[in-house]
């Protein structure tokens, strides 16, 4: 994909949304001079809508796939990710879907006024947004990471309000030692009076460059669009990310890993637990006891990370449906 648009018939180009009375060969030059990258954004096959909703306080961005009619599942994505960035695994599905994604506040395009983040907030958030997308009946769960330790906590939390749970990659944290809390509580108050900030990148091209780094499996044409979806350029030409640094705050609450497994316990729905088998996360809670979900199975995705969804989202796709198809 070229930066600029030939148009033959006035002998001029189509440059960054600007009309140049210049030849064709001075117009590249001028590419050159400014550096301008060649970037290939991964085009959508399934169109999205976009809505606003205020829950809790916080000003919510709620993605939608699909048609209104269709069977519907949720997707809850991760910490410093977005809704938006299933798409690949939106437009790698066989079966028509009625897909919501919402932004967790502070993240992707939603935004909340807090001085921190406090987990609890996502569970009663979740019950919000569930009460205006399916007032009446149970919904289908699909989370991935962080969306997947709520979704899940949520479904043996609120059993009656959960169909069917499907959790990618999310195996809670790994236990706390209650003699680390004075330390905890030290390190959340000094960082308060700290500027929190995420990475800048000079452009979304580098941004884009850094994804592909991390995650080989994902196409140049692809990080160009998760670039797109995490980050936006401000108005002093620094591109920074979607994301409340406030975020990068510690979690002066310590985890109590018993208390993740009471609320497992309490699933009623059937789940499915998806894993990539490259995947860092997996090999670091492998001597950890598995989630005890009621009628729990497993799928492994040979070759897969922990950002299936980026890396093999068509695999990712057809174990989602395999599973929730007799669902309905």
């Amino acid at each position: 994909m070229s930066p600029f648009i030939h148009d033959m018939t006035t002998k001029s180009v189509v440059l960054m949304n600007f009309r140049l009375s210049l030849p064709l060969h001075r117009a590249v030059n001028l590419c050159k001079y400014w550096r301008m990258p060649v970037r290939e954004v991964y085009q959508p096959r399934v169109p999205r809508n976009e809505q606003r909703i205020v829950v809790r306080g916080a000003d919510y961005c709620i993605y939608e796939w699909g048609s209104a009619s269709a069977p519907l599942f949720v997707y809850l994505h991760g910490w410093g990710d977005t809704g938006s960035t299933f798409q690949f695994v939106i437009d790698a599905l066989n079966a028509e879907w009625r897909v919501v994604a919402p932004d967790w506040r502070g993240f992707g395009r939603s935004a909340a006024k807090c001085t921190s983040y406090w987990f609890p907030d996502y569970l009663a958030d979740l019950h919000v947004l569930l009460e205006k997308i399916s007032p009446d009946d149970p919904v289908r769960l699909v989370g991935h990471s962080m969306g997947a330790n709520v979704a899940a906590l949520y479904a043996g939390t609120m059993p009656e309000r959960v169909q069917a749970l499907v959790n990618i990659e999310g195996f809670g944290l790994a236990d706390s030692n209650p003699d680390d809390a004075p330390a905890r509580y030290r390190a959340w108050i000094e960082a308060m009076n700290e500027e929190q900030r995420f990475s800048e990148y000079d452009d979304l091209s580098a941004l884009a460059s850094r994804l592909v780094k991390r995650h080989p499996l994902l196409g140049v044409a692809e990080s160009n669009f998760v670039a797109n979806e995490w980050a936006a350029q401000g108005s002093d030409g620094v591109t920074r990310l979607r994301a409340d640094p406030r975020h990068k705050l510690p979690n002066p609450v310590l985890y109590r890993r018993a208390e993740a497994q009471a609320c497992w316990r309490g699933i009623t729905a059937e789940a499915l637990m998806i894993l990539g088998s490259a995947s860092r996360f997996q090999r670091h809670f492998s001597e950890a006891s598995p989630p005890p979900f009621p009628q729990d199975r497993q799928v492994v995705i040979e070759g897969g990370g922990h950002m299936l969804h980026f890396e093999l989202p068509g695999a990712l796709a057809t174990a989602i449906e395999e599973f929730l198809l007799p669902t309905l």
